[in-house]
């Protein structure tokens, strides 16, 4: 019982479950990252009305690619987290409140990730994600000039670290509740080594085809464009054709997510291997538990609970992106 409660809290990702963090750890963390949402709410700034969809779209794909463990090493996958993808597309303050979005709505829909460690897992794979795959990407980018082998080497280096930044303060988290630091930090971070090669593919896999088709989508590229280009590019017909097909793709790779690896993910991995597996708690309550519908089974189950998932997301980070530009807008009319 212990072991599939634990499959279902962490099938995805480096997801803590509770029980792995101490509670003054876990509510430290939710300190953190309420105050670094806070900044990006407020950094904010300038964002155009018109790109406030796209950041339904990012949420949506990036639920949906995560959904798509890959085999690495033996007996351990890995998947894609994000958070460099996110900070290089819409920047880092958009991506970071796509990917709380994304994490929140796996935790709550999904009990992927326990309630009380929701604070570390946000800042892990979302706050420190985006900041350092901006930090590192976005000086990269500009350093090659926009050019082509410039957005791929910046997209797999920042997406790389990313990774490892994330099992770096995961670690952290685990050895601050009173786990070996010799046992876990070696652990982690030699399998996500290799987790974070794939991460860094799967970036500029995405990123060479946004590049191609929509460079304006690319704010280091956006500046080399005219403002006849940029304008048309920017265009609210533009950007619904982009949307739509954007959600179309990722309702594709919750269509292949049957085919992911069912093998355990890297934490999961050093959990079992290291012997403190055991401390996941059973989740609070089940509502898609391990991403598929009560009483149905099979892969359609699972495609039909991923779709669910990447809808709400859409909507989810629609909305918040809407009333946060809609409040800018009524401060800036106030203070007129």
């Amino acid at each position: 019982m212990l072991v599939q409660a634990l499959g279902q809290a962490m099938l995805l990702g480096m997801h803590i479950p509770d029980g792995f963090l101490s509670a003054p750890v876990a509510l430290l963390w939710w300190v953190l990252t309420i105050a670094a949402l806070a900044v990006a709410v407020q950094r904010l700034r300038g964002f155009d009305e018109r790109r406030v969809p796209l950041m339904g779209v990012m949420a949506a794909f990036i639920f949906a690619a995560q959904m798509l463990n890959f085999p690495v090493l033996g007996g351990t996958s890995g998947h894609l987290l994000g958070g460099a993808l996110a900070a290089l597309l819409p920047g880092p303050w958009a991506g970071m409140l796509v990917m709380a979005c994304v994490i929140a709505l796996q935790a709550l829909l999904f009990q992927d990730g326990g309630l009380l460690a929701l604070g570390a897992n946000v800042f892990n794979m979302g706050v420190a994600t985006t900041l350092a795959g901006y930090g590192v990407g976005m000086p990269l980018i500009r350093a090659a000039g926009g050019r082509p082998w410039g957005l791929i080497v910046a997209g797999f280096v920042a997406a790389w670290l990313s990774v490892m930044l994330a099992a770096f303060l995961t670690s952290l988290q685990l050895v601050l509740s009173g786990l070996s630091a010799a046992v876990v930090f070696p652990a982690m971070l030699f399998v996500h080594a290799f987790i974070g090669v794939g991460e860094g593919l799967i970036t500029v896999a995405a990123l060479a085809l946004v590049a191609t088709t929509r460079p304006d989508l690319v704010p280091a590229l956006a500046g080399s464009l005219d403002a006849r280009a940029l304008g048309r590019a920017m265009s609210r017909g533009a950007m619904l054709t982009v949307t739509f097909i954007g959600l179309a793709i990722a309702v594709g790779l919750a269509l292949l997510s049957p085919l992911a690896s069912a093998d355990p993910d890297g934490l999961e991995r050093v959990a079992e291997d290291h012997g403190f597996i055991e401390r996941a708690l059973d989740p609070a309550y089940n509502l898609l538990p391990d991403y598929t519908i009560p009483g149905l089974n099979g892969p359609l189950s699972t495609v039909l609970s991923g779709v669910i998932g990447l809808l709400i997301v859409f909507a989810l980070a629609y909305g918040i992106m809407l009333l946060i530009r809609g409040r800018q807008e009524s401060g800036q009319e106030t203070t007129r």
